[in-house]
């Protein structure tokens, strides 16, 4: 049994993981900010330990590290990521000083592994598919803060001797993710046999299924073969055009209604090329997806099934 923290726990990846976690029969202890949103972990409560933390609060921070002596650290706890979070203050002081805080605590204690969660958008747009090595133009604020932290970590990694690896994460989806969100909404629209408002059909992505994402985190935990500061990117490899989502989600969910494109205006992020080179992953971790695009939306629909009140 390992014990393991999860910083962002409470968000749709991290929920995920943690009960990926409990189910390999992990000791689990969540590190959330105060006033969390609660809805994603309420059903397995009773199955982590919980500490309510301000990152920004290094010696408070650093106490509870000790308390615990973690062996693995998975840091997913961010800010910016969705379109309502804007304040740049914020981003800074969640992404890079808290970053920063948990991995000085961290390495006083010592520690297995810690894998930071990084961000496509570090690279910004580009016209290939981008291997790990590749120039970055961050596309956002929190495009660049996540890249501070990312190169942050690599270069602690490297002048400590410490097995700190960042996975660079492409576009995610399944159980938990928020409502607001194209895959939740996609679902809930074509449960009622209709479609959500949509941007242009070429607006490409590439979507990877939260399960695979889990895989791609415990082998980076568990590995030893890593470069001093290894960064992964974690992608299917393939992108998915919007017309070929809906036409997935048409089928899966018998939506009769055609797609009114452009009922949605384009965003500032969205483009027509946006897809990972997994080659590294793949050839260092053996890690590749398990689930194709449309396996992924049945699983998921499977889910929301299920689970219709979340």
């Amino acid at each position: 049994m390992k014990r393991v923290i999860v910083t962002g726990a409470t968000g749709f990846v991290g929920a995920n993981l943690v009960r990926q976690l409990l189910k390999d029969g992990q000791q689990v202890h969540l590190l959330v900010r105060p006033g969390y949103t609660p809805w994603r972990i309420q059903a397995i409560r009773n199955d982590v330990h919980l500490y309510e933390v301000d990152f920004q609060q290094a010696e408070k921070l650093s106490g509870i590290i000790r308390q615990i002596g973690p062996d693995w650290i998975f840091h997913l706890a961010a800010y910016g990521a969705y379109s309502s979070q804007t304040d740049l203050t914020r981003m800074v002081e969640t992404n890079i000083t808290g970053t920063i805080n948990l991995v000085e605590a961290c390495l006083q204690t010592g520690f297995e592994s810690f894998i930071n969660t990084g961000s496509s958008s570090e690279y910004g747009f580009k016209t290939i598919a981008p291997a790990e090595t590749e120039w970055l133009e961050p596309n956002s604020h929190y495009a660049i803060t996540k890249a501070s932290a990312t190169l942050y970590c690599r270069y602690t990694s490297q002048v400590c001797n410490a097995r700190l690896h960042t996975l660079r994460l492409y576009s995610v989806f399944g159980p938990y993710e928020d409502p607001q969100r194209l895959m939740p909404a996609l679902i809930k629209y074509g449960l009622m046999n209709k479609l959500p408002p949509l941007v242009g059909p070429d607006t490409a992505r590439d979507y990877v299924y939260v399960d695979d994402v889990i895989d791609a985190y415990l082998l980076a935990a568990t590995k030893t073969n890593h470069e001093p500061g290894a960064i992964y990117n974690v992608g299917s490899g393939i992108q998915t055009p919007l017309h070929e989502v809906v036409q997935v989600a048409r089928r899966v969910l018998g939506i009769t209604v055609e797609p009114e494109w452009g009922s949605m205006p384009q965003r500032m992020w969205d483009t027509t090329t946006w897809v990972a080179n997994n080659k590294k992953i793949h050839n260092e971790l053996g890690w590749k997806p398990r689930f194709t695009f449309e396996q992924g939306f049945r699983k998921m629909v499977d889910w929301a099934s299920r689970n219709n009140e979340l």
